[in-house]
């Protein structure tokens, strides 16, 4: 399946005039000197807003320096890097546990998800992505409470959210923030942006595959 996926913007100077002086010039130059002053030329605004860095240092090795950034899966295959581990917490009982998943097999059957139901989803996310199904915690064996652990906004673990189809355990404001630095649209309802989560990470993964909004 991954095989066939990956199939791949003068003022001209005024005229001599018998009506122009040296002292009118003089005059004219000082109130202009006098505008410049009371008037000073304003910084743009993308220049002053421009505090943080684009790039970041990769929080995982599946993970670029460019914000909410994976891998291809052709690069990290050829990484040998087939095992993808992320931090869960139990709701309940608050025991953390690493967890890894199959890199190939995991996105093979959030790919087989999105080809067989697409076209019913009609943009949105449909329930099983929006109230994921938890793993069960090994210590207080509670049912469907292990979560996923978020930190800092550059550190989410955006591949493990999608192999373990977490993504809608996630904030609105980090899916905007994953939409955000992707270049996608985010607004809408938390479904909606978590569907273009889903197909934006896809399509980081397959930039060839059928995940385009």
């Amino acid at each position: 399946m991954l095989q066939q996926i990956d199939n791949n913007h003068e003022a001209g100077l005024l005229p001599s005039s018998d009506f122009q002086t040296p002292e009118s010039n003089d005059h004219q130059e000082q109130e202009a000197g006098a505008s410049r002053l009371r008037h000073p030329r304003r910084l743009p605004v993308r220049a002053a807003n421009q505090a943080k860095l684009d790039t970041i240092i990769p929080p995982y090795q599946w993970a670029t320096s460019t914000r909410a950034t994976v891998h291809s899966l052709e690069h990290l295959i050829s990484l040998n890097i087939t095992s993808i581990s992320g931090t869960l917490k139990c709701k309940r009982c608050n025991t953390q546990s690493e967890t890894p998943f199959n890199l190939i097999e995991k996105f093979n059957e959030v790919v087989g998800f999105i080809i067989d139901e697409r076209d019913s989803m009609h943009d949105r996310a449909p329930e099983s992505w929006t109230k994921s199904v938890l793993q069960k915690c090994n210590h207080c064996q509670t049912e469907n409470s292990m979560e996923p652990v978020f930190t800092k906004k550059r550190s989410i673990n955006w591949l493990f959210l999608l192999l373990g189809q977490m993504i809608g355990c996630c904030k609105t404001e980090y899916l905007k923030y994953f939409l955000k630095h992707t270049k996608n649209h985010r607004t809408g309802a938390k479904n909606r942006l978590i569907y273009l989560t889903y197909l934006g990470i896809c399509k980081q993964l397959s930039p060839n595959g059928p995940f385009d909004p």
